[in-house]
């Protein structure tokens, strides 16, 4: 973002447009067919549901901060509050996945970006921060943090089977994946749009048959490929698609449209409102509230870091939910989006 606001990088390019129609269908397959969803379920009711609290926030808050600010944005905001909603249901791969979705231009897309990046990265500085007030909140919660204790235990066992990984694994890896995501374009690109305004169309078809084929396949052996690192190629090329996100946003387009800073602030208050009744009502530890929001606002990437802030050894959870949080957002960020559309129309 930096590089192109500075005009040292272009803001548009065919590359940018390559990486996002095979990298991220190649990222999603790859993570989903990692996912362990056994022991997503064993972390305990408590987990799952302040996660899907988060979920709920988001999906109420983007249409209530739109309707707020619908009068001072530009008819085709809803879009970008669509793209937005991908992002912050799961994190930057489904951002695209989203804004290829509802086809949102790159004018709208360059301040969501910025917005994605301002306020949802301000609100992890604050959860960072809120880890040393830990024992005040569980206390304020009447938390049990005995689910906590037990899912420690067992997900530190998942490092003791990796390997390292060879070459015959990466081209075996990379072969399963980019297959995946030939067969999904072939696939996609032949099935009906869907919506009106158009909310499935046939790049939403490609993520959503690779995302539900990935993770079915994640029950079968091929799941152990994660042994030798299949997420870690999956994350390599969600950083490289990251990085074409990034270029094509303009830090200086914030100027001109600030209403999208503060509808971001409010959608992302209500996300936080929703967590703390919820996490109130279930006793529910900040741990869980922490863990729940980033795998909801920042994804695979951002969870696994604050839940090792509030307890060291707990990455693993972070990083479960956060890959979980991939495949809700693509269903829950479609329904936000379809939410919009019609209160755009």
């Amino acid at each position: 973002m930096f590089l192109t606001t500075g005009g040292i990088t272009p803001s548009s390019s065919v590359v940018y447009s390559w990486m996002s129609t095979y990298l991220l269908p190649l990222s999603l397959f790859l993570l989903m067919i990692t996912v362990d969803v056994p022991s997503i379920l064993k972390l305990g009711s408590k987990a799952l549901l302040m996660m899907l609290a988060g979920t709920l926030g988001i999906v109420i808050g983007g249409p209530i901060a739109y309707l707020i600010f619908k009068s001072f944005l530009p008819p085709d905001a809803w879009k970008g509050f669509a793209t937005l909603s991908g992002s912050w249901i799961g994190g930057t791969a489904n951002l695209v996945a989203i804004q290829k979705s509802v086809g949102a231009p790159d004018s709208v897309v360059g301040p969501i970006i910025v917005v994605d990046t301002v306020v949802g990265y301000g609100w992890m500085g604050i959860l960072i921060f809120l880890s040393t007030f830990q024992a005040r909140f569980d206390k304020w919660t009447k938390a049990d943090n005995s689910a906590i204790e037990r899912a420690n235990a067992r997900l530190q066992e998942m490092d003791t089977t990796r390997k390292p990984t060879q070459l015959n694994d990466i081209i075996y890896i990379m072969g399963l994946g980019l297959g995946a995501t030939a067969i999904a374009i072939a696939i996609g690109h032949r099935l009906p749009a869907l919506g009106d305004p158009v909310i499935i169309s046939s790049n939403t078809w490609v993520i959503l048959i690779v995302v539900t084929f990935g993770l079915a396949l994640s029950f079968t052996p091929l799941r152990k490929l994660e042994q030798v690192g299949a997420s870690k190629i999956g994350f390599l090329a969600l950083f490289l698609l990251i990085t074409s996100i990034g270029a094509q946003a303009n830090l200086a387009a914030i100027l001109d449209v600030p209403y999208y800073l503060l509808a971001g602030v409010v959608w992302i208050s209500i996300h936080i409102s929703i967590l703390m009744i919820v996490a109130k009502l279930l006793k529910a530890p900040l741990f869980f509230v922490a863990t729940g929001s980033m795998a909801n606002i920042g994804g695979a990437a951002s969870a696994p870091i604050v839940a090792s802030v509030y307890h060291p050894a707990m990455a693993p959870v972070g990083l479960l939910m956060g890959v979980s949080g991939y495949f809700l957002g693509i269903y829950a960020a479609l329904g936000c989006a379809w939410i919009l559309g019609q209160l755009a129309m």
